[in-house]
């Protein structure tokens, strides 16, 4: 069902640019102690996941968003607020996004499910007991509400949070090529092309390396980059695939979905209707957030992240912790 948030933005912070980048360029990341696993895929690659460093309470895996890592100023503030409240968090760095370019030639995108199948069976299998959920942003929760789509009920586990989530991925990727927005764009397809080069740097690549350093958009990179990497024949063919708003009918586990009308990433009649969610799904709308921003408080040194609380009060009544 689709509810209304009652998130109010901090008076000093309402333009949706602002909400988007104040997290980003303002506020001092929290410190967080970890500890690393290397985790030994199937095909022969590797996942880095981080976890805190309590041995105890319901697990939280996190999903960033693109080119995010440990670094990103939203998986902080999170672990910090996990480790605070007791429970257990655990980062699955995506292929290639942990400071080393993985083993394959291949990498990771927005439609890419079966890392985060794995991890979970994974940490399901160390720990039957014990209460697992998953928490996703932006490209992260694309990734998460399709498995969760294709998965239904076997999805093993409890429950499930999507943040600022790119639903319709076209019409993300057009919204990037418009007024500030192509600020976004520029410095992701920054961070795309140089995490590319790197990876490339002394293998020979399934594309032209040398158009690569050309690509403006990111439709042109995932064209050139994206595609063949992951055998679609386009990036159109890419976005009608992994694009999870056709999947929200389908999931069948708890699963809360936090966005924005202003979200700068996505355009607001990209917005499902009532008749394109399951039962599980609440979808959480707010007039004013940005994209992963969701800033309140009274005054800039005050500045409070609405986020992290309201994400775990939702896994503690589903999991009745309350």
């Amino acid at each position: 069902m689709k509810i209304n948030s009652p998130f109010e933005p901090a008076w000093w912070l309402r333009n949706r640019h602002f909400q988007t980048l104040w997290s980003v360029l303002c506020r001092r990341p929290p410190e967080v102690d970890v500890e690393r696993e290397r985790l030994s895929l199937p095909d022969g690659d590797f996942l880095d996941l981080l976890w805190t460093v309590r041995k105890a309470g319901p697990i939280v895996v996190i999903l960033h968003g693109l080119e995010g890592s440990f670094d990103s100023h939203y998986v902080r503030g999170l672990m910090y607020a996990i480790a605070h409240q007791g429970w257990r968090g655990v980062l699955m760095h995506f292929r290639g996004c942990s400071g080393e370019p993985n083993r394959l030639a291949r990498s990771y995108h927005s439609g890419d499910t079966g890392d985060i199948a794995f991890v979970v069976d994974c940490i399901k299998a160390r720990y039957r007991e014990t209460p697992v959920v998953v928490v996703g942003f932006s490209l992260g929760g694309n990734v998460l509400l399709k498995w969760l789509g294709e998965g239904g009920r076997a999805c093993r586990v409890n429950a499930a949070v999507a943040v600022s989530v790119p639903l319709q991925l076209d019409r993300a990727v057009d919204a990037l090529g418009y007024g500030f927005s192509r600020v976004y764009q520029w410095y992701l397809v920054k961070q795309l092309t140089a995490s590319v080069s790197k990876k490339f740097c002394k293998r020979s690549a399934p594309f032209d390396l040398s158009a690569v350093k050309k690509v403006k958009t990111l439709r042109q990179f995932d064209d050139i980059v994206t595609a063949p990497l992951h055998g679609f024949n386009d990036a159109d063919h890419y976005y009608a695939v992994s694009s999870s708003k056709q999947y929200l009918k389908t999931i069948a586990i708890p699963t809360l979905v936090i966005h924005a009308i202003d979200d700068p990433f996505l355009p607001p009649e990209v917005i499902p209707a009532e008749r394109e969610l399951s039962d599980a799904v609440e979808f959480e709308l707010s007039s004013h957030g940005g994209h992963v921003g969701f800033v309140g408080g009274p005054w800039p040194w005050r500045a409070d992240y609405v986020l992290e609380r309201r994400i775990l009060r939702f896994f503690a009544d589903q999991l009745a912790l309350r």
